[in-house]
Parts: C-alpha cells; structure tokens; sequence
C-alpha cells in the first residue's frame, strides 16, 4: 500500500454561489465517507482561509523565523487535501476522480514518499 496525497488549489475553485456550494458539500462528504468505509482514507480536511490566522516558519538563513501571514501567493494556497493509502496509482486516480466530481474542481494527485 502507497500513501497519496490529493489536493486542490484554493483559485481552482471558481466562484460559485451559496447554493452551488451547499450543494457539493454532501457530495464531497459521501465520498469520504465511501474512502473510510473502504479503510483507504487516512485524512481529509479543508484549509482555513484566513490569511491573519496563517504564519509561516523560515529557516533558510540559518535561524527560524516565524512571522504571520501565507507565505505563498493566494493562486498557490492549498485549499483541501486527503490522504489516502491505497494498492496502486490507477487506484489513486479512481479516487480522485471522484473526489473532483463531487467537488466540481480539480484536482491534483501526488504519491507521498
């Protein structure tokens, strides 16, 4: 078994109404649900928005430093992932295919190592 990781960018989202969302969140949730039931999910959570709760750590010259705020542009912020434990990538794909449908977005598909 093989740990992936599936993933969308916070701008491949679109913009979409309040019902448009209402609407998916259940889907999404179904998939899940479907993940755990099939002992295949290891987590999947939504990130937070707000960029005054972010921080980031930094320690490229050598000392940690942590200041507040993202550190990568609003078109490159995670906005949800999952973590699935599955046999093969053709078996990472069929997951995140239908984690795409009942999102209505992309998403991207890495093997974590």
């Amino acid at each position: 078994m093989s740990h992936y990781l599936i993933y969308f960018n916070q701008q491949w989202v679109g913009d979409h109404s309040p019902d448009w969302f209402a609407e998916r969140g259940p889907l999404a949730n179904a998939v899940v649900d479907d993940m755990r039931d099939a002992g295949v999910l290891v987590f999947a959570a939504g990130v937070g928005e707000d960029d005054a709760a972010a921080f980031t750590a930094d320690a490229t010259s050598g000392t940690p430093l942590v200041t507040a705020g993202p550190f990568a542009p609003a078109e490159q912020r995670i906005g949800g992932l999952t973590i699935i434990d599955v046999a093969d990538d053709d078996a990472a794909k069929a997951w995140a295919g239908r984690v795409a449908e009942a999102c209505g977005w992309p998403q991207e598909v890495r093997r974590v190592f």
